[in-house]
């Protein structure tokens, strides 16, 4: 399993990541996940590390969390973006301090070896697609580029 630091800014240690899942038996789709209200838009799975958590500890946790994806076969993509601490609550921010503008987002994926998803409240709805349809789909250009290096990554095993 890939162990990927956190960054630390005054005394809170922060990250946030996205999270892929993706199913290859016979022909490779990825699991796209749509945000409940005031959202409603498609994403991968997405959180944050709690306490001294690691991205990839947090990322199993919020996949279990929200899918009830249970794995610790993660795959850390190199995939790395930078996302505005304003996106954050106030609560959240104060404990980062008021210098820190941006946090890392890593990004990660886990392969499924069914389409069982169990949504939390979290979501309203997933899809599996293929690379074209979920591209099209995803909100986020962070969540489009782990995509695409991922699918990258898995043609190239083939």
């Amino acid at each position: 399993m890939f162990n990927r630091r956190r960054v630390k800014y005054g005394k809170s240690e922060v990250s946030s990541f996205g999270n892929s899942v993706f199913r290859a038996g016979g022909k490779i789709k990825y699991c796209v996940f749509e945000r409940k209200n005031p959202l409603c838009q498609y994403q991968f799975i997405a959180g944050g590390g709690e306490g001294k958590e690691t991205p990839v500890q947090a990322a199993a946790r919020e996949s279990f969390e929200e899918a009830g994806i249970k794995s610790e076969d993660f795959i850390a993509l190199t995939s790395l973006c930078h996302i505005p601490t304003y996106i954050f609550s106030e609560k959240q921010r104060k404990e980062w301090g008021k210098s820190v503008f941006v946090i890392p987002e890593y990004a990660f994926a886990v392969e499924l070896k069914s389409e069982n998803i169990i949504l939390s409240a979290e979501h309203i709805n997933f899809r599996w697609d293929t690379y074209d349809e979920a591209v099209l789909k995803l909100k986020w250009d962070s969540n489009k580029t782990a995509l695409c290096e991922l699918d990258c990554v898995l043609k190239a095993k083939n």
